[in-house]
C-alpha cells in the first residue's frame, strides 16, 4: 500500500497570529451581537481534527455556514421564500485547540428545496471547512444530522461515488456533552487524510 505523507511533508498556512473575536464561534450572538437571539432549535457542535493515526491536529482553522432554521441563506442569489433572520448570519470560525478540538454554538439549520428538481430537498446541513499548518490544501465538506430521513434522499448525497462516503459525513447526538435546558450536541470528527478520512468535495 502506498505510504500515507506524514504531517510534517504537508505545510498549510500558520494561524498562530490570527485574532479571533469572542463571538466567532458563537453564531447565537456574532450577528446580532446581543441585541437579539435567533430563531429555532439551539445546538452545540462540536468534535475534534484528526490525521490518518487519531492524533490531533491543534491551531487549524475549522470556518463554518449554514443556512437558518428556515432553510435559508443570508446570500444575494438565495431566494428561498423562508424569512431571513434579523438575528442570525449564518457563519462562524474557531481554531482547534492543543488535542484538536473545535466548538461552535449554533441553531440548527433547516432543509430547502433542491432548485434543479421537482421535489428535491437538501436534508439540514453545515458546510465545514479545515485549514491549517498541518494541510496543504482547504478540505471542505458537510455536516449532516443523524437519523434525517433527508439523507437517502438528497440529490448531492446521489452523487458520492462511495456510498460508504456519507457515513464520513454525519454528525452524531450527543447527549454527554448536551446541556440540559439548553441545547443539544452533535459530534462531528473531521479526519484529514487516510483510508478512514471524511469526505471531502473538493479533492
Amino acid at each position: 500500500s502506498m505510504q500515507q505523507p506524514t504531517v510534517s511533508e504537508l505545510t498549510g498556512p500558520d494561524f498562530s497570529h490570527l485574532r479571533m473575536g469572542p463571538h466567532d464561534n458563537d453564531l447565537l450572538l456574532n450577528f446580532s451581537h446581543g441585541q437579539g437571539l435567533p430563531q429555532g432549535e439551539r445546538i452545540l457542535m462540536f468534535g475534534r481534527v484528526v490525521d490518518q493515526f487519531g492524533k490531533p491536529v491543534p491551531h487549524t482553522l475549522v470556518e463554518m455556514w449554514q443556512a437558518n432554521a428556515g432553510g435559508r441563506y443570508r446570500h444575494k442569489n438565495d431566494k428561498y421564500l423562508a424569512p431571513l433572520d434579523p438575528n442570525f448570519g449564518g457563519v462562524g470560525r474557531c481554531l482547534t485547540d492543543e488535542q484538536g478540538f473545535y466548538r461552535f454554538r449554533t441553531i440548527k439549520p433547516g432543509p430547502y428545496p433542491w432548485p434543479n428538481d421537482v421535489n428535491s430537498w437538501r436534508p439540514a446541513h453545515i458546510h465545514v471547512s479545515v485549514t491549517g499548518p498541518a494541510i496543504s490544501t482547504r478540505l471542505i465538506t458537510q455536516m449532516y444530522f443523524e437519523g434525517d430521513p433527508l439523507i437517502p434522499l438528497c440529490p448531492i448525497v446521489h452523487t458520492l461515488k462511495d456510498p460508504e462516503a456519507v457515513g464520513t459525513m454525519i454528525g452524531r447526538l450527543d447527549m454527554a456533552h448536551s446541556k440540559p435546558m439548553d441545547c443539544l450536541a452533535y459530534r462531528f470528527d473531521i479526519v484529514v487524510r487516510g483510508e478512514l478520512q471524511t469526505y471531502f468535495e473538493n479533492q
